[in-house]
């Protein structure tokens, strides 16, 4: 099993900090120092070994290997395939199919991203990595998945999540007819009393802000392009819902079942900055048959034909 490594040569600019202050600008956690120092990572300086007190001087190479990440036992491994729209050595992208798990749960003990993950990380990853999911989708939200390689690039992507620097765009189709064409929906949601599960627009809630962009008006739904800028538990379902609008296909929050039996709820679009290399990723994903099936027949209504 081999270690997460990481270089610099240091810079005119550094020199003189000592390892941790510059490891700390870097961006490198405490706990990943502390497994470094006692779980099987080094620290070396022109290849030899220093600890975080050392103080580095202009053009020496610091090098930094991670410990190898101990997997998780209890998560099966299953060989499921998965739409892998980019890889690298730090990241997946996946594009989700609909009725498909982001995690394991009670109920769906099998059969999610994570458990095709640790089976792909295990025969296919250049590292035996335990599963790292930087971004989730309700089970029958289908859509773009944002996975971190290592422990170190999930903090990272932490950071982003904490600064709002990770940007999604969802596609959904909602019931009824859009007076303005785009709005902010700023409602505040919280967990619905008599629900584990579902959840509501309550005053004691967190904060929620939700826009929407009308993108085609169909015979009683309409296709809608929608941004967060909070990121609540079943937010967007939630929202719609509010303002008189749930989603095709989506039972929990009211949404019409005739005609799909899934919400109508597709992220089409993730945005972020590579936790290592700072460099603007951008993907987008086409909607998935089963939605494009559905506009069809309501553009075909709609038109009277």
């Amino acid at each position: 099993m081999s270690n997460f490594t990481l270089e610099w040569v240091i810079s005119n600019e550094d020199a003189g900090k000592d390892i941790k202050t510059f490891l700390s600008k870097e961006h490198i956690s405490r706990r990943a120092l502390t497994d470094i120092k006692f779980a099987g990572g080094y620290i070396s300086v022109n290849g030899k070994e220093q600890n975080v007190r050392y103080f580095l001087n202009e053009g020496e190479k610091l090098e930094i290997a991670f410990p190898p990440e101990p997997v998780n036992p209890h998560l099966k491994q299953e060989h499921i395939q998965l739409d892998i729209f980019y890889e690298d050595r730090d990241i997946i992208v996946i594009n989700k199919p609909p009725y498909m798990s982001t995690i394991p749960s009670r109920e769906h003990p099998s059969g999610s991203v994570a458990n095709a993950l640790a089976y792909y990380n295990e025969h296919h990853g250049s590292m035996k990595a335990a599963v790292h999911i930087a971004t989730r989708l309700d089970r029958n939200t289908s859509g773009l998945l944002l996975v971190a390689k290592h422990r170190h690039a999930h903090h990272l992507f932490g950071l982003q999540q904490g600064e709002s620097k990770i940007h999604r765009a969802y596609e959904g189709i909602a019931a009824g007819r859009f007076e303005n064409k785009n709005a902010e929906i700023d409602a505040p949601i919280g967990r619905k009393q008599t629900s584990i599960i579902e959840r509501e627009v309550r005053e004691d809630g967190k904060r929620a802000v939700t826009f929407y962009e009308v993108k085609k008006q169909l015979k009683g739904a309409v296709l809608v392009k929608l941004k967060l800028e909070t990121g609540r538990t079943h937010q967007i379902r939630v929202h719609l819902s509010h303002i008189g609008h749930p989603l095709l296909g989506d039972e929990l929050y009211g949404g019409p079942m005739e005609s799909i039996k899934r919400q109508a709820l597709h992220c089409s679009e993730l945005a972020f900055l590579h936790p290592l290399t700072r460099k603007e990723m951008f993907f987008k994903a086409p909607l998935p048959q089963d939605m494009r099936m559905l506009l069809k027949e309501l553009d075909i209504v709609d038109k009277g034909k």
